[in-house]
């Protein structure tokens, strides 16, 4: 390792699951050295998902202790004995998918870290990857959108919701936006929805959706709220329509009977994006289009705020209110 690495480092860790209260802010964290086809990079920015606080709640499990978060930018200070490294190489700025990301130092395989093209402002990377490679593989593999098509997408104005609205504008196609405020649908608007929803107020849906459409119906739905909403996606969907769930703010879809796909030939995916970059090839292909289309100005990445790494504890507070519009950053 590089004699100016340190052996500590700040970070976040948790040894129980909880609430904002198990996030310690710590500054005598081991700093990881890198292992074979591995990088080592010094954070700089890095993203505040919602998952994490499930990971944090418990709502998914995984082994304590942990330090969170699936996303960063910075750059390389050091690397690992041999494997492959695709030329990467310290001083690099790099963005990158990877666990333990809440930390001044992340140890990263090396195949999911991409260079950072230079025209890209600071945070932008790492406010971008997740969210923006989730969206931009559904609407590539999920469901291959075309110009024209209707499109569903629940909880519009939320993080990925966001993204889709804009890259489904990009592409030509008529998208119908829910939202649960006037503000939010204002968003959901200004990213580029056509038509607009208030859940919470509207209460025939579907009917809603269906006189849009001129009965037909839309060719998918992108849903990230789970069962809530799940009833109305398979009946506002048209005859060999797409229903992609891909999340479950609002709980687990519940156990169905699989007969229900045929009167409509509908179906249906519960994708992740992972398995859609799993390839090497496949993640150079998206994240490269997703940054000349934010190069391009095709999209626009909003942040709703950076908080300092010392101030985790009010970030998951902030996002699991509902109330935040925008990428959240953590900055060491």
């Amino acid at each position: 390792m590089a004699t100016s690495v340190p052996t500590t480092m700040k970070g976040v860790l948790i040894e129980k699951n909880g609430g904002v209260e198990v996030l310690q802010y710590r500054t005598d964290l081991p700093v990881p050295t890198p292992k074979e086809g591995e990088i080592l990079v010094k954070n700089e920015f890095i993203g505040i998902n919602y998952i994490d606080t499930y990971f944090r709640s418990g709502l998914y499990q995984s082994p304590k202790p942990e330090i969170l978060g699936r996303e960063a930018e910075g750059v390389i200070v050091a690397t690992g004995p041999g494997g492959e490294l695709y030329n990467f190489k310290s001083g690099d700025r790099v963005v990158f998918l990877g666990p333990s990301t809440y930390a001044e130092y992340t140890a990263i395989v090396a195949s999911k870290a991409h260079l950072i093209p230079s025209g890209l402002a600071p945070g932008l990377a790492a406010a971008s990857l997740l969210q923006g490679l989730t969206a931009l593989t559904l609407i590539r593999e999920a469901y291959h959108v075309q110009k024209g098509d209707f499109i569903l997408v629940h909880a519009a104005a939320g993080g990925v919701g966001q993204w889709l609205v804009q890259l489904l504008k990009a592409v030509g196609a008529r998208t119908i936006g829910t939202a649960s405020t006037p503000a939010k649908l204002q968003l959901a608007k200004d990213n580029g929805a056509e038509f607009l929803i208030n859940y919470k107020e509207e209460k025939d849906l579907v009917g809603k959706v269906k006189e849009i459409t001129g009965g037909k119906g839309v060719h998918a739905v992108f849903d990230s709220t789970g069962k809530d909403q799940f009833e109305n996606d398979l009946e506002v969907l048209a005859l060999k329509g797409t229903l992609v769930s891909f999340g479950n703010s609002s709980g687990a879809v519940p156990p169905f009977t699989i007969a229900r796909l045929a009167a409509k030939n509908i179906k249906l995916l519960r994708p992740q994006l992972f398995g859609y970059i799993a390839v090497r090839e496949d993640w150079e292909k998206y994240t490269s289009e997703l940054f000349d289309l934010i190069l391009k100005g095709a999209v626009n990445v909003k942040i709703h705020e950076i908080y300092p790494l010392a101030e985790v504890a009010r970030a998951h507070t902030d996002i699991e209110s509902r109330g935040t519009t925008g990428k959240l950053l953590l900055k060491t």
